[in-house]
């Protein structure tokens, strides 16, 4: 048996065969440690498995990058650790000797990486945004379901006081009835790169396997310094644009204090530049979008709908939003955050700190909630897997909303239109082009069952 066939077996004993084994932490005992393996270890992931590596009760015994440098940078932070390249030979082979995975790759491949670990009974955290497409956001709901494991999505600051207060004002009701939740980022992504597919590609440097980065997506050319390591999130093959990337982000503390549901409808306005250029609109994501989602009502908002909108680019954002950050003591907005707009007032917040709070004086000296103490989100997650917790980002939680954040861009891609959504049809009621947008066919080689 070659190489290429053992992989392609080894995937399919994962998905499969293995979804019979038991992962030693679904009855932990007290003094537990949790084995736990890392696949994505450069860039974001190496921060990842450094969060990890400082729970006590946990050990790294298996990474994998298809990149032999961030590897080999990874392992040396771990004597003995198992090092792979590919993520499939690392799930068929390390088998019942982990427990649980983290997930910290280009989007295209976080689906099928935490599909075939929740069927091996891998707890899982992956990295946001929690999936490229609807598709593969129903796929991971419906594998989370049946495995019963723990699940964390990767948004940190959820964990944090800040975010953490945000949700329990919402919860309290304290702003009246919520109406408009505007959520921006006004400075420009590095990731935001414009431009079509360079015309000719080079040989990849000898550290990368070019084939298994690309995994489920098409066959293109390697190019120096335009996707790996950092501009993927540009290109839709492989990245869901800055929204995708920080929406996650700034929309989770609203989405949870809110409780809200499937989107009603969407629609996105996006720069002229992009729009009008065939070859940028088949590849890239624009550097600038306004996007539109009415979602049904709450008890948050006294039943009727709320509007929620995504604003990003340098000049993006109406200055009508500008009296927010003057009423409650600042020159202006920061480049990255959320507003939340009701009836008694709004709520203000830069990405990663505590959220203001907006008035006319009769919340100037509203108290703070009291919170129980938290651990930092990757500890909390580990303590989960261990039994001592439950994740308040779990994929049940957060895959409502990443597919709200996607139906988003599929309205970016068909600009100037009302998209509207049947969540319980998976469908698309009024455009049926946008429907061709749900999923995508992966490469020859990488299906996995119920998936691409």
């Amino acid at each position: 048996m070659n190489r290429r066939s053992f992989l392609m077996a080894a995937g399919a004993a994962t998905v499969t065969g293995a979804v019979t084994r038991r992962a030693r932490a679904q009855t932990p005992s007290p003094n537990a440690k949790l084995s736990h393996a890392c696949i994505g270890v450069g860039g974001m992931g190496y921060g990842d498995l450094n969060s990890f590596k400082s729970h006590a009760n946990l050990q790294i015994v298996a990474i994998c990058d298809v990149d032999k440098g961030a590897l080999n940078k990874a392992a040396a932070l771990l004597p003995g650790v198992r090092t792979y390249t590919d993520w499939r030979e690392l799930l068929a082979k390390e088998g019942d000797k982990i427990d649980a995975i983290n997930v910290a790759t280009p989007d295209h491949m976080h689906a099928s990486i935490t599909v075939s670990a929740l069927r091996a009974r891998k707890h899982v955290y992956c990295q946001k945004p929690l999936c490229r497409d609807i598709a593969e956001v129903r796929a991971v709901m419906q594998a989370t379901q049946s495995s019963g494991q723990v699940t964390q999505l990767g948004t940190q600051c959820a964990s944090m006081v800040g975010d953490r207060m945000a949700v329990q004002y919402l919860q309290d009701g304290v702003l009246g009835e919520i109406s408009r939740v505007v959520l921006f980022m006004t400075v420009k992504a590095r990731s935001s790169i414009p431009g079509p597919r360079p015309e000719k590609g080079a040989p990849p440097p000898a550290n990368l396997n070019w084939d298994l980065w690309l995994g489920t997506a098409p066959v293109r050319e390697y190019a120096p310094g335009v996707y790996h390591p950092f501009f993927w999130r540009a290109w839709q093959d492989f990245g869901t644009g800055v929204m995708g990337d920080n929406q996650s982000h700034l929309f989770d503390s609203s989405w949870k204090g809110l409780e809200l549901t499937a989107p009603l409808s969407v629609k996105a306005e996006v720069q002229e530049s992009w729009k009008t250029d065939a070859a940028r609109r088949a590849e890239n994501w624009p550097q600038s979008r306004h996007v539109v989602w009415t979602f049904p009502g709450t008890k948050r908002s006294g039943n009727k709908p709320i509007t929620v909108e995504w604003f990003d680019g340098i000049e993006a954002l109406p200055q009508e939003f500008q009296r927010y950050a003057q009423d409650c003591g600042l020159q202006k907005l920061p480049e990255i955050g959320s507003l939340v707009i009701g009836s008694e007032g709004a709520m203000l917040m830069a990405h990663g700190t505590a959220p203001r709070l907006v008035s006319d004086g009769r919340l100037n000296n509203y108290p703070k909630p009291k919170l129980p103490k938290h651990p930092s989100h990757y500890h909390h997650f580990v303590d989960a897997c261990l039994g001592n917790a439950k994740t308040a980002s779990h994929f049940m939680q957060t895959g409502p909303m990443t597919e709200a954040i996607m139906l988003g861009n599929i309205a970016v891609r068909i600009p100037d239109t009302e998209i509207r959504w049947d969540a319980a049809a998976t469908k698309v009621t009024n455009v049926p082009e946008a429907n061709k947008l749900i999923g995508r066919t992966y490469r020859e080689g990488w299906n996995i069952p119920g998936l691409g």
